[in-house]
């Protein structure tokens, strides 16, 4: 027999197995192995992990045989606990979010969204950034400044202006002004429409920037003399420690 015919009859013999009422399935996702069937894998029609396995393998296969998912398999045992028991997991809620969304998984999906760690994150964190001008932006601002002064430093640190109001805005302006003059570069946040503070505001960018692999603090700016307000209520100054 050819190669060639090799190559075809395996296919059949794949495809086969495909069709077979609940046959043992072998993956390895990331690295991870598992067994399961196919009726598992395949318990919401419409979903990516069905389609996946519908008709005509769509997967590569590994130097065993085993069908090849390039996702992280830690969290996909969580996956296939929601497939084989409906049970929704209480742990690593928010990667195996995303893991439920790459498998467009909808009623995992809802019902992670349902949770307190999601809900709090998606309804209410994420909606009050949506209202920060370029907040996202800033965060990436922040990151390269930092970044530029850490030549031969172990700390760098970033002058932040946090407004909530536009007439905090005002109040700023002037500061804004000398620390320009003083070539002293300043990312500037708000103002905003929304029920949370400075304060909170200043731990979500503490904590978008952590969750960049970052390690910093912040602490109140003091800014020169001669401003007719305290500085130290709307300027902070971020460190990034790199080593």
């Amino acid at each position: 027999m050819s190669i060639s015919s090799d190559h075809k009859h395996l296919g059949k013999q794949v495809t086969g197995i495909l069709h077979t009422l609940s046959p043992i399935v072998e993956l390895n996702v990331g690295g991870e192995m598992y067994t399961t069937t196919l009726s598992t894998l395949k318990k919401h029609p419409g979903s990516k992990l069905a389609e996946m396995f519908t008709g005509q393998p769509k997967l590569r296969t590994d130097s065993e045989g085993r069908f090849f998912i390039d996702r992280p398999g830690t969290y996909f045992k969580y996956i296939l606990e929601y497939l084989r028991s409906n049970q929704v997991p209480t742990q690593c809620i928010q990667d195996v979010y995303k893991e439920a969304l790459f498998y467009d998984i909808e009623p995992l999906i809802k019902q992670l969204e349902d949770s307190p760690e999601i809900f709090g994150e998606l309804v209410a964190r994420k909606q009050f950034l949506a209202r920060v001008p370029n907040y996202s932006e800033n965060i990436e601002l922040m990151i390269r400044i930092a970044r530029a002064e850490a030549v031969a430093s172990r700390q760098s640190s970033v002058i932040v202006c946090v407004v909530r109001t536009e007439e905090d805005a005002a109040r700023c302006q002037d500061a804004l002004n000398s620390l320009d003059m003083d070539k002293k570069s300043v990312v500037k946040f708000g103002p905003w429409k929304a029920v949370p503070s400075i304060s909170d505001l200043l731990d979500c960018i503490q904590m978008d920037v952590e969750a960049k692999g970052y390690k910093i603090s912040f602490q109140p700016h003091i800014a020169e003399k001669g401003f007719r307000f305290k500085s130290h209520d709307f300027f902070y100054k971020f460190l990034f420690t790199w080593w």
